[in-house]
């Protein structure tokens, strides 16, 4: 039986490594999603702003940030999916596997709990919520604003833009939805 969970015990660990590898992976990909987003917004503005641009060009803006956002929140819960199957999961059972009780059990992978524990965490949750939401969604909202005060109002147009103020909609609620902001979990 003790060949059995050494065996168990060692391919949790080897779980625990992969996971962490691709959490970290997935860190980096998300984090530079914000740098394609700003990259995107100053092209999308710049060619609007040019003497032949056209206001119906900034209904480029919120495709844009509608599917770079996307794919920076799928990132985003998938790190902290990696992180509570870790501490809810893969901990507790090498806790067992190790026969650790109490302090001993909580402390296996303990940065994974420590980390979300301090006091600050939940301004640290509300304050990314808010640059989530300034960095996709306000942008995009701003660029349909404009287009509907000063665009071309063409029937296709504003039809579009509607339906990406639909969209842009959604991405905002899932962002707030999916913003953990649990004390702890």
């Amino acid at each position: 039986m003790a060949d059995s969970s050494v065996t168990t015990e060692k391919l949790l660990l080897v779980e625990y490594e992969r996971l962490k590898d691709e959490q970290k992976t997935r860190i980096g990909f998300r984090d530079n999603l914000i740098y394609a987003t700003l990259g995107s917004m100053a092209g999308v503005v710049g060619a609007t702003l040019t003497p032949k641009g056209n206001l119906g060009l900034l209904l480029l803006l919120p495709p844009v940030c509608l599917v770079l956002g996307w794919t920076y929140l799928v990132n985003d819960e998938k790190v902290s999916a990696i992180g509570r199957y870790l501490r809810l999961t893969v901990a507790p059972r090498l806790s067992e596997l190790a026969g650790a009780t109490g302090d001993e059990a909580a402390a296996v992978f303990g940065w994974e709990v420590a980390h979300r524990s301090d006091s600050d965490r939940l301004i640290r949750k509300y304050s990314q919520l808010a640059i989530d939401l300034g960095t996709f969604c306000v942008p995009a909202l701003t660029a349909l604003v404009i287009y509907w005060v000063a665009g071309p109002h063409r029937v296709d147009l504003m039809t579009v833009s509607v339906m990406e103020t639909l969209a842009i909609a959604a991405l905002a609620v899932q962002m707030i939805r999916y913003a953990d902001l649990a004390r702890e979990r």
